[in-house]
């Protein structure tokens, strides 16, 4: 829910556009509020930035009071939307819910933000076992072409916020990211897998992106409260056109 009004979405957005437009390498997406969606559409120009949203319904008709669905999220221009995120499913998203998020919205031509992680790191793979039961359950009923419309953000709850455990580090990313495609690669297809962007999301800021690329050979970033500051942002975006 940030940030608090129009006036600082829009000033915030314009100065995160005017660097993400000059990357050559880069395709920088800002999911904002549903509620800044229709305003900030109208300033969004340029191909490297796009619109996308936080969360979608899975409900396709009518009368679902509060809910926003994925057609009415094409209709005012968003390209993008994040589904499974930590928060959603620290409030009781289930993996089912997810997947009903996932179909839907690729169904509707948006490009998915997969979120997926486990709230633990252990020594003997039950961690693993825990995302991998994520992607699964979050992907069923996707079929191979529809995986062209899929990103996934590994997003481990351990390392993200004020009670976070540790920094992740890129060694811990590189590992998850691997396995992650070993899963999707078992499920898929090794072509599908090996192509599919893989994002880290955890507490990434300027200090720490390079890193994640370079060692943790990410695709590319899920950045959470850096990303409300341009001074930060905009390194970052820097940072990743460079790698």
């Amino acid at each position: 829910m940030a940030p608090k009004s129009l006036v600082e979405a829009k000033a915030i957005f314009q100065e995160n556009k005017k660097v993400a437009n000059k990357m050559l390498n880069v395709q920088t997406v800002m999911c904002v509020p549903y509620i800044y969606l229709s305003e900030l559409k109208k300033i969004a120009t340029g191909q490297r930035c796009s619109l996308g949203a936080q969360d979608v319904s899975f409900e396709k008709e009518e009368a679902h009071t509060g809910e926003i669905s994925a057609s009415q999220l094409k209709g005012v221009g968003v390209q993008y939307v994040i589904v499974g995120h930590s928060e959603r499913r620290a409030a009781g998203e289930s993996n089912e819910v997810v997947s009903k998020k996932v179909l839907v919205a690729i169904n509707s031509g948006l490009t998915v933000v997969l979120c997926v992680g486990e709230k633990k790191r252990d020594e003997n793979g039950e961690c693993t076992k825990y995302v991998k039961t994520q992607l699964l359950e979050s992907l069923a009923g996707v079929t191979k072409k529809n995986m062209e419309n899929l990103i996934v953000a590994y997003e481990p709850v351990w390392a993200i916020g004020e009670n976070a455990e540790r920094e992740a580090n890129p060694e811990d990313v590189l590992e998850m990211s691997i396995f992650i495609r070993k899963v999707l690669a078992d499920a898929f297809d090794k072509k599908i897998s090996e192509n599919l962007p893989v994002l880290y999301g955890g507490s990434t800021n300027q200090k720490n992106a390079e890193g994640f690329f370079t060692e943790g050979k990410v695709n590319g970033l899920l950045v959470g409260r850096a990303s409300l500051k341009p001074a930060i942002f905009t390194k970052i975006i820097n940072i990743a056109n460079e790698a």
